[in-house]
């Protein structure tokens, strides 16, 4: 498999929110309702971007941790086969990886607004008193 490459993921640093940063929604993007009928599909990968502390905090049953810094390394890990999901804190995180894997060939997609929406929407998180951590 060709080196996944995805940039801007320098820790420490500040992203902006999904709407300066991705001003409009394209094809491959989900919002937090569509990812929760989706994952009734057990064939969807759902993957959490975020540093471990932030996925501690609350995060989306069902997914799996991997920190959008080592998300290049375990490229190989993820089935090129499945539709796959990646969501961060506001969307910024998983659009970058949406991107890069997009261009490798996976069915890649982004959850808008990330955790952020995901809460604001009502939606369930691990643990019942999860809450959406700073990065």
């Amino acid at each position: 498999m060709s080196k996944i490459s995805v940039t801007g993921c320098a820790l420490g640093r500040k992203m902006q929110p999904w709407p300066e940063r991705y001003p409009r929604r394209v094809a491959s993007d989900y919002t937090p309702r569509e990812v929760a009928e989706l994952l009734d599909d057990e064939r969807l990968q759902l993957i959490d971007v975020r540093q471990p502390h932030e996925h501690e905090a609350g995060r989306i049953a069902g997914g799996r941790l991997i920190e959008l810094s080592e998300l290049s390394a375990a490229a190989d890990s993820i089935d090129r086969g499945r539709p796959v999901v990646f969501y961060c804190r506001s969307g910024g995180r998983s659009a970058m990886a949406t991107e890069a894997f997009a261009q490798a060939g996976f069915d890649a997609h982004n959850m808008t607004g990330g955790m952020l929406e995901w809460q604001a929407a009502g939606l369930p998180m691990e643990p019942a008193d999860g809450f959406v951590a700073e990065p």
